[in-house]
């Protein structure tokens, strides 16, 4: 899957959990928490969605890896090609 696939399906999970934000004008190099009003609870859904929606697993370890946009699609593009 190409990551402008990958970022859309995020970015798909992120406006449905943070609907009052716009994340249309997300920078991709900032941690999403400065960006965006999420707290740990809004993070978990974003973990629980992706295994809800894609059958993708993120394990707690792995969680900063999902700190900004860049960070996400880089660590969840080659789970969505498995």
């Amino acid at each position: 899957m190409e990551t402008t696939e990958v970022r859309k399906k995020v970015l798909d999970i992120i406006a449905d959990i943070a609907m009052d934000d716009d994340v249309n004008g997300i920078d991709d190099s900032v941690a999403l928490r400065d960006q965006l009003d999420l707290d740990s609870m809004d993070f978990l859904d974003i973990v629980m969605e992706l295994k809800k929606r894609h059958s993708i697993v993120v394990p707690e370890a792995d969680y900063p890896q999902l700190a900004t946009m860049d960070s996400c699609v880089e660590y969840l593009t080659p789970k969505f090609v498995q």
